[in-house]
């Protein structure tokens, strides 16, 4: 059976080990990290998780750069890969696929057979395979688009800060999947917040309510691990709760804002009040948190998957100056000035970031977005976990956390039996 390597370096290890790591990576291989600026070579593409998100993500690197191919790709199940691979065909960057039965690849190792066949991969599985997916990219010497969140416990944001590290001492390019960093729109409106258009931050009030999302079912043949994984938003070990999921964006737009410094403890509140039938697993459908920063800023934060309920996704700042809607990308000052981002280009957000990632590793001139995707990932856990048990958590709490939720061996069988956490008794170990 297959099966995966496990995780679970502590603080110390990681600061101990780190400066080694480094040397290690800068001796290791002879990783082809740039290629001609002109584009005269191909760029072999890998994707690694063939659902929506991965399908689309490899069609936006595609159009990146026109002298790419898709030439592996790889899921736990194959029926993923091959449905993916027939969204392709006609498509606008059908002649740019070429994936044959011999890189079709399916199980937990799948990963590393992409992995061996290109140039560029793209991470798109559950969130609980980021960790180990990215290490055996950067081991392999490989440029990454890495979905987001990167991990669902603190144990998995250790292990990635790794990674990056490593990364960034081979010349590998990482760009994060937290696509509204790469918004044109997004991007004058935080810079003017960061620049202080409307003073010294002091509150944001932070919301994702939506609807409800996919579930696939049961069926008769498959084993618990098999309905876990294609059920994965449902079951915290896999997906981390949908505030690490979903809202990590909302959060993410957040600590952007910020300048990148991020909250040192979070209160939280959740629950399953409409989403509460054995098929949803484990997972809440609501949560409320209160972060908190060093120097007194407060976000006040949201999220729910509701149906038949009121919809709302936005980001409010409120500062001494004056407020903003970052989603809406639209700011007011106290002395009644006003501004709004005027769209004069196109700005397709998820596009722009494979363009940024395809232009940096041709220039070589890499690109390494670890700290922030690991910062807004070790925020969403924050929420989730201050809500499991009930307490306010530090962040420094969180990240040396022993948890770890990922089972140190992936097989099909079994799968883990995590109950509803109840505040006051679940515990952070």
């Amino acid at each position: 059976m297959a099966t995966q390597g496990h995780y679970n370096p502590n603080r110390r290890h990681f600061i101990r080990t780190s400066g080694g790591v480094l040397a290690a990576a800068a001796l290791a291989g002879q990783a082809r990290t740039a290629f001609a600026a002109d584009g005269g070579e191909t760029l072999r593409v890998g994707l690694i998780g063939c659902g929506g998100r991965g399908s689309g993500a490899a069609r936006e690197a595609l159009l990146a750069d026109p002298n790419t191919k898709l030439v592996a790709m790889g899921d736990t199940f194959m029926d993923r890969v091959e449905s993916s691979l027939k969204k392709f065909v006609g498509s606008d960057v059908d002649k740019q696929v070429a994936v044959d039965k011999d890189h079709m690849f399916s199980g937990f190792d799948a990963y590393k057979k992409v992995i061996e066949n290109c140039d560029v991969v793209v991470l798109a599985t559950p969130p609980a395979f980021r960790p180990e997916h990215l290490r055996a990219a950067v081991e392999a010497g490989k440029h990454v688009f890495c979905e987001k969140p990167v991990a669902v416990d603190g144990a998995g944001v250790r292990h990635v800060l790794e990674s990056c590290k490593m990364a960034e001492a081979k010349g590998l390019c990482v760009v994060s999947g937290l696509c509204y960093r790469y918004q044109f729109a997004k991007q004058e409106t935080v810079n003017k917040l960061i620049g202080g258009a409307i003073g010294d931050i002091m509150v944001f009030q932070t919301t994702y309510n939506t609807g409800a999302l996919w579930h696939h079912g049961r069926k008769d043949d498959w084993s618990e691990m098999e309905y876990q994984v294609r059920n994965w938003l449902y079951f915290d070990w896999l997906s981390g709760d949908h505030i690490n999921e979903q809202h990590i964006h909302s959060l993410d737009k957040v600590g952007w804002a910020m300048n990148n410094v991020y909250p040192i403890k979070a209160t939280s509140s959740g629950g399953r009040v409409q989403r509460t039938d054995p098929k949803f697993g484990n997972i809440y459908d609501h949560f409320n948190t209160v972060y908190e920063w060093e120097n007194g800023t407060k976000a006040f934060s949201s999220c729910r998957q509701w149906d038949n309920a009121s919809t709302d996704v936005s980001d409010w700042v409120y500062g001494t100056k004056g407020k903003a809607n970052i989603q809406t990308h639209e700011i007011w000052g106290h002395d009644g000035a006003t501004w709004k981002h005027e769209q004069t280009t196109e700005d397709n957000m998820y596009q722009n970031e494979h363009n940024v990632l395809f232009a940096a590793i041709r220039k070589g001139e890499p690109i390494n977005n670890g700290e922030y995707m690991c910062g807004s990932t070790l925020m969403a856990i924050m929420g989730r976990l201050a809500a499991y048990t009930g307490k306010t958590l530090t962040r420094d709490e969180v990240l040396n956390a022993k948890e770890s939720l990922v089972p140190q061996t992936l097989a099909w069988g079994d799968a883990p039996q995590r109950a509803v956490a109840q505040p006051g008794v679940y515990e952070l170990a």
